[in-house]
């Protein structure tokens, strides 16, 4: 629930200086005794370059506006920023040569060329190294942060590491023995946790405002399949210290308030909610923002942008799950909506921090974090289940009901094991019935034009669908979402010798539309999903490298018996 503000008229200008006038709140969380104090935050390029980031983004001197963010001064921005301010008033002021001469824009990768006849296996093997990367070191107004060992970014325009993206990218590196890569990635997310007090969107300047997704906890259990206990003692400060981050605030909410990340509701259940400690256009799509926001003027303008950013901070961004009017951006409200994916990964993250307590001999500790995970699965289900329709959903703080609209989030209380059975058996009927198409799992049941709605389907929905009805034993729905997915990839494969970022499942072997930006290829989580489904599909003694003829039944023995969530 979102502060109200006064009602201003808003045109293109008033929002830009808006924008401008916004600064970067404190989110740490509290830090505990014995810790170094944390690097001081750096800016983001909005605020570093203000009225030329603005007057560059609205002349749209480049096709995508995440170029610009990205950008790198070549001398202190005060200093171009003073030179901006004394030359853009003089005749033959040229916007795009000034950039040019005083800004290092992002170099496009040579664009990699698979070898010829490779299995779709093969492919993925090949492209861990295309998209590893090494940012041990950023320059002093890079947007870029530094991390201190290699990671895996996405691929396309995603120059960076991302989050949640991270974890099924994650999945894809054990299923090709780089846990050497898994141990660095987690290495750097705890990194980021210490130094930030949170993980991050992506390493960037401009993303530090949010989160994503919190995955941490399945990284670190994911890593301790490989170093066992160790890894769980090792990570068990970090996993405290991002539990710290999504609670911040919880002990002094009232029933029916708010504080940032954490919502106390009328019955007293604590969840969560996405949110962003900003209020401004997000840099990377500063004009798509400054031009919603104008085209909405019954809202304020930073209220517009807090959801908008907070959408990003759900990965969703963005679907008509978060909107009043699926066709109009402008009624996004994400703030104000509980969603049940968040609140099932939270869930998760206090069972990960009461097994990590326990293998470190806290007792204590392990107790006081499944009492919180018990609490909130009984939250969950007191709220976040819509009796009616039969499935999971998000929690209105609004209209202070469980909201209508069945999405692939249904799915993520099955997927960490907090769903009662006779619900998981529901939402099991509600996604074969509705969800599953001929290319895979629709994301939504709406074609809204926005890229997490239908027709589009999203490799992390897919394994988290796949996983979770493994889990209460709907192995055929299981199958039906694995087989359809992974035919949708090889043909795309087949066509295009690329994997993409996502995929349109009312057909087979055509990628994913709408959003903000073309299509990417790469790609990180696809490659991840589609490494794991082929174990499903294969019998364990004879391992596939590509999609086999012919879908095996449900009951098969696996490639490999364990399904890692």
């Amino acid at each position: 629930m979102t502060r109200s503000l006064t009602r201003r008229p808003h045109t293109l200008l008033f929002a830009i200086q808006l924008a401008l006038s916004g600064a970067l709140l404190s989110f740490s969380p509290q830090i505990l005794a014995e810790e170094a104090p944390r690097q001081a935050q750096p800016q983001p390029p909005d605020i570093l370059l203000g009225p030329l980031f603005a007057d560059v983004q609205t002349a749209q001197l480049f096709p995508d506006q995440k170029t610009f963010a990205d950008a790198v001064p070549k001398s202190d921005p005060l200093m171009v920023l003073a030179d901006y301010r004394m030359q853009r008033n003089q005749s033959g002021f040229d916007l795009r040569h000034f950039v040019e001469m005083n800004f290092i824009m992002p170099a496009e990768g040579k664009k990699y060329v698979p070898p010829a006849g490779q299995t779709l296996r093969a492919h993925i093997d090949g492209l861990w190294s295309e998209l590893t990367r090494t940012t041990n070191t950023a320059g002093k107004w890079d947007s870029l942060l530094s991390l201190p060992e290699s990671y895996v970014v996405p691929g396309g325009r995603f120059r960076e590491v991302y989050y949640w993206d991270s974890y099924f990218t994650m999945l894809g590196l054990a299923e090709s023995d780089h846990w050497d890569k898994i141990e660095d990635m987690v290495t750097n997310f705890a990194y980021e946790i210490d130094t930030w007090g949170h993980i991050p969107n992506g390493n960037r300047s401009y993303y530090l405002s949010r989160s994503q997704p919190p995955f941490f906890a399945f990284m670190v259990e994911l890593l301790a399949t490989h170093d066992g206990d160790d890894a769980l003692k090792k990570y068990l400060p970090q996993m405290e210290k991002e539990y710290q981050y999504w609670m911040d605030g919880a002990q002094s909410l009232q029933p029916g308030s708010a504080n940032k990340r954490v919502v106390k509701l009328q019955d007293g259940s604590v969840l969560n909610r996405y949110w962003d400690d900003r209020d401004t256009p997000r840099p990377e799509s500063w004009l798509d923002d400054v031009t919603t926001a104008k085209n909405n003027p019954d809202r304020p303008a930073t209220e517009i942008y807090r959801d908008l950013r907070s959408a990003a901070a759900s990965g969703w961004d963005f679907s008509s799950r978060w909107m009043d009017d699926p066709n109009k951006l402008g009624t996004i409200r994400t703030t104000s909506i509980v969603p049940v994916d968040l609140n099932a990964l939270m869930y998760k993250m206090e069972k990960m921090i009461a097994r990590a307590a326990q293998a470190s001999g806290d007792s204590a500790k392990s107790s006081q974090f499944e009492a919180l995970a018990d609490a909130r699965q009984k939250g969950m289900e007191a709220n976040l289940w819509n009796d009616k329709e039969g499935w999971y959903a998000d929690y209105d703080l609004k209209t202070q009901k469980v909201r209508n609209q069945l999405t692939a989030a249904a799915l993520f209380p099955l997927f960490v094991n907090a769903a009662a059975k006779d619900r998981a058996d529901k939402v099991a009927a509600a996604t074969e019935a509705r969800l599953i198409k001929a290319g895979g799992l629709t994301t939504t049941t709406v074609n809204s034009g926005q890229q997490w709605d239908a027709p589009n389907g999203w490799a992390p929905l897919q394994w988290v669908a796949v996983a979770g009805l493994k889990n209460y034993d709907h192995e055929k729905v299981a199958m039906d979402v694995t087989w359809r997915f992974l035919t949708n990839v090889q043909h795309t494969y087949d066509r295009e010798q690329k994997l993409v970022e996502k995929y349109d499942v009312s057909t087979t072997g055509t990628g994913g539309g709408g959003g903000e930006y073309p299509l990417q290829d790469g790609f990180g989580w696809s490659n991840g999903v589609t490494l794991m489904m082929l174990d499903l599909v294969c019998p364990k003694t004879q391992p596939c490298d590509s999609v086999p003829k012919s879908q095996p039944a449900a009951n098969s023995e696996p490639a490999t018996q364990k399904v890692a969530q």
